[in-house]
């Protein structure tokens, strides 16, 4: 049986704002917004070529302060572009840095251990890394 992460919830102070901040500058695909009631709205984003999504909202999804949750991780093949696209989109991104060491037997020095962070605008913490094996396989 596999089981399978398919959403994490993201708690944002301002929905409005967040999903600017993960569509329009991340370039998240807007799965859907949804509006139940005035104090009722879902939205739900997917990164690219990603089996996981995030959701943002209020009333329906769990009460966490916002900018609270940290360690979020999107895996990439190529880490330096990655880098260039997170600031030619105005995202506010470390430089790339190496933690760890690499593995032997990786197409790339960075692969598995190249990584850059940001954070959305309530705080919310993002990592992102470069593994290619794993793109490989995705994209196949």
């Amino acid at each position: 049986m596999h089981w399978t992460l398919e959403v994490v919830i993201v708690p944002v102070s301002d929905i409005d704002r967040a999903k600017e901040f993960y569509a329009g500058q991340l370039g998240f695909v807007v799965d859907h917004d949804t509006v139940v009631g005035e104090d009722i709205r879902i939205v739900q984003l997917t990164p690219p070529g990603s089996g996981c999504s995030i959701v943002i909202g209020k009333g329906a999804v769990p009460e966490m302060p916002p900018g609270s949750l940290k360690g979020l991780q999107l895996v990439v093949p190529d880490i330096e572009q990655a880098h260039a696209e997170l600031v030619a989109r105005g995202v506010e991104v470390t430089d790339v840095q190496v933690l760890g060491q690499n593995p032997a037997g990786t197409p790339h020095p960075l692969d598995n251990v190249g990584f850059v962070f940001f954070s959305d605008p309530d705080g919310n913490g993002w990592a992102v890394q470069q593994i290619s094996s794993r793109a490989e396989k995705s994209s196949s």
